[in-house]
């Protein structure tokens, strides 16, 4: 009885349309920047040893959500992260600024380090996740985590810009990790069966790197933008993709 008084006041909401609303719209805006982490978690798990890789892609997103869920109960310290601690080149940056700077440095880095090892696949010993020294299970959710942080509070200061209702705030983040949970494996999958989207979802990595980098630095870029030339991108691969399988039925049927 106690635990319902006290949960009571936190799920008021639901007889507000106006709430379920912003519930609808974060739990959309919380799966679309989602979709960054998962693309990175992808290709970082197609590293590892087959049996491992399914593992490490639940254990990674799962420690995510419960990082994402304890940033959501500090979110007072949280929405501090966006005051200025000092200035420089004409620009106040706050924590969230230079947490966004090293994240996309981090995202940078890996991505120009994987496209390396794609295109020069002999140079093991330089490669992000190398052929001869493989990438373990727990370095691999390490580095899962690492990002996941600098997208974590990215989307959790959205959030706050978007309700205030903290109840919001939990389910949508509750909804968006478990359509990660869900969307990983086929993603995942897919990747791994199409060499060319590899390079692509590289190339993408490569974006918003920069676009982290950018955004850290004072210059905003709409995600609209950023998301369309995803889109644009991959209507074109799938149209290529489209295309070499036609190709490959009529070679076959001409034999």
């Amino acid at each position: 009885m106690q635990l319902v008084e006290f949960l009571a006041p936190h799920f008021a909401f639901v007889s507000d349309p106006t709430a379920w609303i912003a519930l609808l719209t974060l739990v959309v805006l919380e799966v679309v920047l989602g979709i960054d982490n998962l693309i990175f978690i992808s290709i970082l798990t197609n590293k590892l040893p087959e049996a491992q890789r399914a593992r490490a892609r639940r254990l990674g997103i799962s420690a995510a959500l419960i990082m994402r869920l304890i940033l959501l109960a500090t979110i007072s310290i949280i929405v501090q992260l966006t005051a200025p601690v000092f200035t420089a080149f004409g620009h106040g940056f706050s924590w969230r600024d230079l947490i966004l700077i090293a994240g996309g440095l981090f995202l940078v880095w890996k991505a120009t380090k994987e496209i390396h090892h794609t295109v020069d696949p002999q140079d093991h010993q330089d490669s992000m996740v190398g052929g001869a020294l493989q990438m373990s299970l727990a370095g691999a959710i390490f580095q899962i985590l690492l990002l996941d942080l600098v997208f974590s509070i990215d989307s959790i200061i959205t959030a706050v810009g978007m309700t205030d209702e903290i109840a919001i705030m939990y389910i949508a983040v509750i909804v968006a990790v478990s359509a990660m949970m869900l969307a990983a494996t086929p993603l995942a999958n897919f990747i791994a069966r199409n060499p060319t989207i590899v390079m692509l979802a590289l190339g993408f990595l490569l974006m918003i790197g920069m676009t982290l980098i950018a955004d850290g630095m004072g210059y905003h870029v709409p995600k609209g933008y950023i998301y369309a030339a995803m889109g644009f991108s991959a209507l074109v691969e799938g149209l290529n993709m489209l295309a070499r399988q036609r190709r490959k039925q009529r070679s076959g049927s001409g034999h």
